[in-house]
């Protein structure tokens, strides 16, 4: 759809040029005048202000300048017709709308796509702006994206089955990618095409069918969440184990600054590589308890003691107020 504003606003920007070259190469080639003078003769002649002649006139330069004359007020009043036309409908501001979001889309790293903009996109949208995520989030229906408000997210109406969308998402620069459409075919889809283009991409991917998850997780996805299979155990888990959900939601919960859980990643340099946990005193420092870490082979250990020793790759899962948690993070991250 740029298309048709571009190539109206090249017509309006080329016509007075078109008419300014041939003004004066007319008066060059019928009355022998140097370029100085022919463009100067043009441009008042266009622009009708009415000065005398440069020169005395003969006959055919004459009728050169009624033929200039007419024909350049005829198309500078289409031209500038044109040009309001673009303004009133607002076309103009679409145009340098979509070139500042695309300006926006290459200057994105370390960022997150969301595909699917419904209900479970416009809360996953709206978790990623709360933490203060960068996101870019695509949907095939225009319509959804229409009054998009979400801060900190670039809205990017297509089809997130195309590899070029996911490109001009930026996928080889993202973070990490969220499917989440209706459809567990797209999602199949729209997670091969990623993990084509970013073999080293995170991957989260909705399932509404049990029996797509294996076919989700081969395809490529990180994760593979099925809402359905997740509200179930959510609510059996209200019955059974009702205090033991209240803490879960307690220390997930963004707002809760008293108690969170979060997982930091010990990078090369930190003062916690190589070091056991019973040497850096988390607890007596920090008030943070270490409650699990993940090994880079995805080896969980649960409930770490305190010769437990922490290395390069390691993920931290730990307990604590969030002041705590940051000063944590600093330190993994060296």
């Amino acid at each position: 759809m740029a298309a048709v504003p571009n190539r109206t606003l090249l017509l309006v920007a080329l016509i007075p040029v078109a008419l300014i070259f041939i003004g004066t190469g007319g008066y060059h080639v019928v009355e022998g005048w140097g370029y100085f003078d022919s463009l100067y003769m043009t441009v008042i002649t266009l622009t009708t202000i009415g000065f005398g002649e440069v020169h005395p006139l003969h006959e055919r330069g004459r009728a050169f300048t009624m033929f200039l004359a007419m024909g350049g007020i005829f198309s500078l009043f289409f031209a500038a017709t044109e040009l309001i036309k673009l303004v009133v409908t607002g076309e103009i501001a679409a145009l340098l709308g979509r070139q500042r979001m695309e300006r926006n889309l290459s200057q994105l790293r370390d960022h997150i796509i969301v595909c699917g903009f419904g209900r479970m996109g416009r809360y996953v949208c709206r978790e990623f702006a709360a933490m203060g995520k960068p996101f870019v989030v695509i949907d095939r229906t225009p319509a959804l994206l229409a009054d998009f408000d979400i801060p900190g997210g670039i809205a990017l109406p297509g089809d997130a089955t195309s590899d070029e969308l996911l490109v001009r998402a930026g996928v080889k620069r993202a973070r990490a990618l969220v499917t989440v459409v209706a459809s567990d075919a797209d999602n199949l889809y729209i997670t091969m095409s990623a993990r084509f283009l970013a073999d080293k991409l995170f991957i989260v991917a909705r399932a509404e069918d049990e029996h797509a998850i294996e076919k989700i997780t081969r395809a490529g996805a990180s994760r593979v969440i099925s809402p359905y299979t997740i509200g179930g155990h959510r609510v059996a888990q209200a019955v059974l184990r009702p205090a033991v959900l209240d803490f879960i939601e307690l220390a997930t919960r963004r707002g809760h600054l008293e108690l969170q859980i979060e997982e930091t990643r010990i990078e090369g340099g930190s003062a916690l590589a190589g070091k056991a946990l019973g040497e850096i005193h988390l607890r007596q420092r920090l008030g943070i308890a270490v409650v699990a870490i993940r090994r880079p082979d995805g080896r969980m250990v649960v409930n770490p003691g305190s010769e437990v020793t922490l290395a390069e790759g390691d993920v931290v899962v730990a307990l604590g107020n969030r002041e705590s948690l940051d000063q944590l993070d600093a330190i993994a991250r060296g």
